[in-house]
């Protein structure tokens, strides 16, 4: 069955078993529909006044996305009887194919606290905060070297980068490493927010440039799940859940191919510590900033996480 978490607000479908989820999504008019009803919140008429389709073939649309659980409705007052009002039921939809049940039991999940970063070089705008505060002063790079960084849960800059220093777990594992798997929620950064902000955001581990995702924006249309009260509703709200791996065959982003830079290239077995560094290059194409959100912030309460299977 789907795989879905209600303060994430995210839908992992299972292709093998939620072929009803797949069918619903195989129709340009119904992605549409999800686009639009993505920013905000409308009715039958709203919906196909917008995509100049006839209201039948809509509401038609809208049943089959309720019933593969994409949108959510409930009945309003109009000025005539009663309206649809239609929403999306998850900010995410990620497809994604289980793994082997033997490699999802055999795994070390390490989970690095944003604060902990070993190196750092950012630019303004720029800054760092905590559940209860900014740390430093905001804009002043100089601030990220203040010892209560270890508390922060949200990392902004324009460009630059943050690296950390994972325990190499593989040195006392005589297993064979069949994937290493990073999972960050990230978003661009701009003054107040902009979903149409795109970002180029690269990865590196063991000093090797795995991939680069270019983000869509900086999400502000509504509060972070569990971004604080006191953090303004104009700054950087929450971001978007991206998984990094590395295999034998290459490197993915969210289960898609991106390179062709594989385990081999990371030679873990040689190095004392596994070194991730995230950040936006100065030559980027899309050089539109960066966030990362870790516990207390965002939508997914974590830190930067690292998964090693055998």
């Amino acid at each position: 069955m789907t795989s879905t978490n209600e303060k994430q607000q995210t839908l992992i479908v299972n292709p093998l078993k939620d072929l009803n989820v797949i069918k619903a999504l195989a129709s340009e008019p119904r992605i549409k529909m999800l686009e639009l009803l993505r920013h905000k919140r409308l009715n039958i008429n709203e919906i196909a006044e917008a995509m100049n389709q006839p209201q039948s073939t809509v509401a038609t649309n809208a049943s089959i996305l309720e019933d593969a659980g994409l949108i959510v409705s409930e009945a309003a007052k109009a000025k005539k009887g009663n309206q649809k009002i239609c929403s999306p039921a998850f900010n995410e939809i990620l497809i994604k194919f289980p793994e082997d049940e033997d490699v999802e039991k055999d795994f070390v999940k390490i989970e690095m606290p944003l604060g902990l970063f070993t190196d750092y070089s950012v630019t303004a705008p720029c800054g760092l905060c905590s559940r209860e505060k900014i740390i430093g002063m905001l804009d002043l790079p100089d601030s990220f070297l203040n010892p209560e960084r270890m508390k922060a849960g949200l990392l902004w800059c324009t460009s630059g980068y943050f690296e950390y220093k994972f325990p190499n777990n593989t040195l006392s594992d005589p297993r064979e490493v069949k994937k290493l798997e990073l999972m960050m929620e990230l978003s661009s950064e701009t003054p107040g927010t902009n979903s149409n902000w795109p970002s180029d955001i690269t990865v590196w581990i063991n000093r090797t440039e795995i991939a680069t995702w270019t983000c869509p924006g900086d999400y502000g249309d509504h509060r972070g799940k569990f971004t604080p009260e006191w953090w303004k509703l104009e700054g950087s709200q929450y971001g978007l859940l991206k998984h990094f791996s590395v295999t034998e065959e290459g490197s993915f982003i969210d289960g898609v191919k991106v390179s062709d830079v594989t385990l081999k290239d990371l030679d873990m077995r040689n190095h004392h510590s596994i070194r991730v560094k995230v950040g936006v290059k100065d030559n980027a194409r899309y050089m539109g900033g960066m966030n990362i959100f870790g516990k207390g912030f965002g939508n997914y309460d974590q830190g930067i996480v690292m998964q090693i299977y055998f």
